[in-house]
């Protein structure tokens, strides 16, 4: 069902240095319900780091996380996941002796919910990203494109009001990533939670984002509607490449 969700996820002038290397330059940022950001850049920009920070993995040098009104800059992650925010990881990060249904309870058992609870949910998330036929399955004997699947539904699985997505489509081939991009915009739709997605496949980016940001050495280069921002001459230069997205429909 989906959730009764009114607060934005606010960054504020988030700044992280890692001795003389500002990784994020005094970056500001807002997801809000039922809203896909996409953040892209060249690799180094600051994309990953960004995200590590939103989730409690990363400190900010300077800066703040807030949730609406309520600041979590200092709220540890199982903290932040309990207040919400979720997130998949580049490298996907299965138990591989437990099954996909097993995978998939862990998530809403980590956010404090009963067995019961958890078991339902991860039955309702299977069948809603068709991932059902497979809840006996090993993880450790899936194809990669499944595997990634399954990190989507535990994620879900903890109920967030922000799903933060780091490269969801790496290594999914084209087909696989059509299939993976309708399954984010149902999950939006259905859950009414906000998305963050880092990724390099444009094609994704523009099929299901409502606003792009783009990092360039840390700083902010671009924000706007996607089709606006891939032909901005600054992101072109610093990212994309001329010719380098067909944005036809």
């Amino acid at each position: 069902m989906p959730q009764s969700l009114s607060a934005d996820l606010h960054v504020d002038n988030v700044s992280v240095v890692f001795g003389r290397l500002r990784a994020i330059d005094t970056v500001s940022l807002k997801i809000r319900p039922r809203e896909t950001l996409g953040l892209i850049g060249p690799n180094g920009s600051g994309k990953t780091t960004m995200v590590n920070v939103i989730t409690g993995f990363q400190r900010p040098t300077a800066g703040r996380i807030r949730i609406g009104d309520t600041d979590i800059t200092r709220v540890r992650p199982e903290g932040r996941a309990s207040a919400g925010l979720s997130r998949t990881f580049q490298a996907v990060r299965l138990f591989g002796r437990m099954t996909v249904a097993e995978n998939v309870e862990v998530g809403a058992l980590g956010v404090g919910v009963s067995k019961r609870v958890a078991r339902a949910r991860a039955g309702a998330l299977m069948e809603q990203l068709g991932l059902a036929h497979l809840s006996n399955v090993r993880s450790s004997s899936l194809p990669y494109g499944l595997e990634r699947r399954v990190a989507l539904a535990r994620a879900l699985a903890t109920n967030p009001k922000f799903l933060l997505l780091d490269e969801p489509a790496a290594g999914l081939d084209e087909n696989e990533t059509d299939d993976l991009a309708s399954a984010l915009l149902e999950v939006r739709h259905t859950s009414g939670c906000g998305l963050l997605v880092i990724e390099h496949d444009m094609r994704l980016i523009t099929k299901i984002c409502d606003n792009v940001h783009v990092l360039a050495a840390g700083c902010t280069l671009a924000v706007g509607e996607p089709r606006d921002v891939i032909r901005d001459p600054a992101v072109i230069e610093a990212y994309l490449g001329v010719g380098a997205v067909d944005v036809s429909p």
